[in-house]
């Protein structure tokens, strides 16, 4: 095949690449093909995929080409656990480097992110959980992988603090990096502050760069690997401050230093600087929902407008390589997207959008001289995979299937619609449809909360995953951004943190949805559950409380069920005035699920994890022995589940597959998803052992 340069390529060669790149799909050689496990889902997917299928550490995740395309590294799951994964890509070997939970029975060990520096090492980021004078708290630590000698290295952990695993800058072609770590300096005014150290990765070894500074939690760089600007957060007083040194000047100044009373500010910080000057890139709800702005940082003036999204918050900025460039913005318009500035992978999306159609090709990651990239190739309607695109020859080939079981399995249609509140407000939900129930009507429904509650939900979200699992079983799950979510602009996250939003308004918005979809058909209100983790714990507690007469059945995990107690440990772990910002409720006993267990509740299963840093366990112990001593039974009225080995985030297999089938379980009992009066026939379920 011809070789070409992206930057030169018209539309019609464009479209010529599309054929032939159609025509090269093969797969890696055997000892590459061997490593996916049995068994397949044939093409056509007729029966029903168990529930356990779609949460399993994803066979290939979270892609990364080395600067020069010689190797790849990912994250493989591995007997149930997450394994950091090198492949040489001329040889085609793997070379595991790091299984997160290692130290599993001494701790709660998780891999957060990795990077390559250079094109030899790959840098991980390892959170221990331990026991901190009877709290569980988190450490941080960065391990280097050198793939040549297959040798660890510890990363600057002399003299470090609890958290070590900031990387602020990177200089591939030295092999060094600029490290932010809390200080364990004798002087009681700084200990825990964070400092900057310059690092070796091939050693370890480091020298300071930034000492500490009283008012500084946070630093940012340059490009250049210059220290700019450094932040503070009160967590008494709210007020942010932030310091800044000019391009040329070796002092910072204080150019902000104030309180976002509403909690919904957004302060311009430099996400991205320009080389040379003392603009930035900077993301903020200046003008009503969050934009990309390049700004002046030494006069905290806006120059303009780099990007926004109309009516939704911007998610992000992807800078290049390098860090001195903007090469693209994430979106969110009811799903994320990715859009390029740069003029390299725009061209590429654009073929990717004309070969395999829009929104179902993603670039994924590049090379330092973009001629390799890593596509994902699939979206909302087929389960997809990875393949690395060389484009000088114009040819794809599949590296490995997200979810080896499923390949390409046809997944449940998902889509972002609007239904309108009881008060007249504009909701969006995320919609997932059950493939074999397409076209029915009155279908069993259940309504899903986010955690959170201040982040958006998209269709492509896979940070809560249950939609596809249990519409694969045969329920329309429906996950709402009630009002306080992320996504839609300040003013629709003010209307949730106002007093009246939690357990009441806000949990209205839940219930609306029965009203809305019923009126349309599609759902059948009496048919109704309501599940959720985090914040979506709290609501499907408070709902199955408040509102039992709506719900068949609730599954609450790691939720919050006792306000006051919850607000509490915040303002001792978080500070006074972080503690406020979760609820401004007039009424928090009111709104405890755990303080309101006398008369009637739905049926409740309560899934705790002992490990949870963010959620104390007590929560769910409190809820449970008021359940007790309002006489509700065990087994009848609730379940309680403790997950020993259990975080906030179902780390493992096991936990997350005991989650989710125990969840389908509890539906099953009390909101079963085929009925006799149902039209379509239960489709059997597939053997995946």
């Amino acid at each position: 095949m011809k070789t070409f340069k992206i930057s030169v390529l018209s539309k019609a060669s464009a479209l010529a690449l599309g054929l032939s790149m159609s025509a090269s799909f093969g797969v890696f050689p055997q000892q590459a093909k061997a490593q996916q496990s049995p068994p397949q889902v044939p093409e056509t997917v007729e029966g029903r995929i168990p529930v356990a299928e779609f949460v399993k550490q994803p066979n290939m995740g979270r892609v990364k080409i080395s600067p020069d395309a010689t190797k790849l590294a990912y994250v493989a799951g591995r007997d149930g656990r997450e394994m950091l994964v090198v492949l040489d890509l001329e040889t085609m070997q793997e070379l595991p480097i790091l299984a997160a939970n290692e130290a599993r029975e001494s701790g709660d060990r998780t891999m957060s992110e990795y990077r390559w520096i250079g094109n030899d090492h790959v840098v991980a980021t390892v959170i221990s959980r331990e026991n901190l004078y009877g709290q569980l708290a988190d450490f941080r630590r960065l391990v280097a992988f050198d793939v040549k000698t297959r040798q660890s290295i510890p990363q600057a952990w002399r003299d470090a603090g609890g958290d070590a695993g900031a990387i602020l800058h990177i200089d591939h072609d030295k092999g060094k990096y600029l490290l932010q770590r809390d200080s364990v300096a004798n002087s009681t005014e700084r200990w825990g502050f964070p400092e900057v150290v310059e690092v070796d990765v091939s050693t370890g070894k480091f020298e300071m760069v930034q000492r500490t500074n009283p008012v500084v939690r946070a630093w940012v760089a340059d490009s250049d690997g210059e220290i700019r600007a450094g932040f503070n957060s009160n967590p008494d007083d709210g007020k942010f401050r932030m310091l800044y040194k000019a391009d040329g000047e070796r002092n910072f100044k204080t150019v902000y230093n104030e309180a976002d009373e509403t909690w919904v500010g957004s302060v311009p910080t430099p996400e991205l600087f320009i080389p040379g000057t003392d603009m930035a890139y900077t993301i903020s709800n200046h003008d009503g929902v969050d934009k990309v702005y390049k700004m002046n940082m030494k006069t905290m003036e806006i120059v303009e407008t780099a990007f926004e999204t109309e009516g939704f918050d911007v998610q992000g900025i992807i800078p290049s390589k390098d860090d001195s460039k903007l090469v693209g913005v994430r979106t969110f318009d009811g799903t994320m997207r990715l859009v390029w500035t740069n003029e390299n992978l725009k061209t590429v999306q654009t073929i990717l959008d004309e070969t395999f159609g829009q929104d179902k090709a993603t670039i994924v990651d590049w090379s330092n001289d973009f001629m390799t990239q890593v596509i994902y190739v699939g979206g909302l309607e087929r389960n997809g995979g990875y393949y690395l695109y060389d484009l000088k020859s114009g040819k794809f080939r599949l590296l490995n299937w997200d979810r080896t079981a499923l390949k390409d399995a046809p997944l449940n249609p998902v889509k972002a619609e609007w239904y309108t509140a009881s008060d007249g407000t504009k909701i969006q939900a995320v919609v997932t449809y059950p493939r074999h129930r397409l076209g029915e009507k009155n279908l069993p429904v259940i309504v899903m909360p986010h955690g959170g509650p201040f982040g958006a939900l998209s269709a492509t979200n896979s940070t809560e995953p249950w939609n596809q699992p249990l519409a694969e079983q045969g329920y329309v799950v429906i996950q709402p951004n009630y009002r306080g979510s992320g996504g839609y602009g300040k003013e629709f996250v003010k209307i949730g943190r106002q007093p009246g939003g939690y357990g009441k308004r806000m949990q209205d918005d839940l219930n609306d949805i029965l009203t809305e979809y019923g009126k349309k058909g599609i759902i059948d209100p009496t048919r109704a559950c309501i599940m959720g983790w985090s914040y979506g714990g709290y609501a499907a507690a408070r709902g199955a409380q408040r509102d039992p007469e709506l719900w068949k059945c609730a599954i609450a995990g790691a939720g919050v069920y006792d306000m006051p107690m919850m607000n509490k440990w915040d303002s001792k772990n978080l500070g006074r005035f972080s503690s406020g910002f979760q609820a401004t409720s007039e009424d928090p006993e009111g709104i405890s699920s755990a303080r309101n267990t006398d008369g009637p509740w739905a049926p409740i299963l309560i899934v705790t994890a002992k490990r949870d840093a963010r959620i104390p366990m007590e929560q769910a112990e409190t809820l449970v022995a008021n359940l007790r001593k309002s006489g509700k039974v065990e087994g009848k009225d609730y379940r309680y589940i403790v997950q020993e080995q259990g975080t906030h985030n179902l780390p493992y297999d096991d936990v997350h597959i005991q989650w989710i089938e125990e969840a389908y379980a509890w539906l099953e009992r009390f909101n079963p998803a085929y009925i006799q009066t149902d039209k379509t026939p239960e489709p059997s379920l597939m053997d995946f052992n």
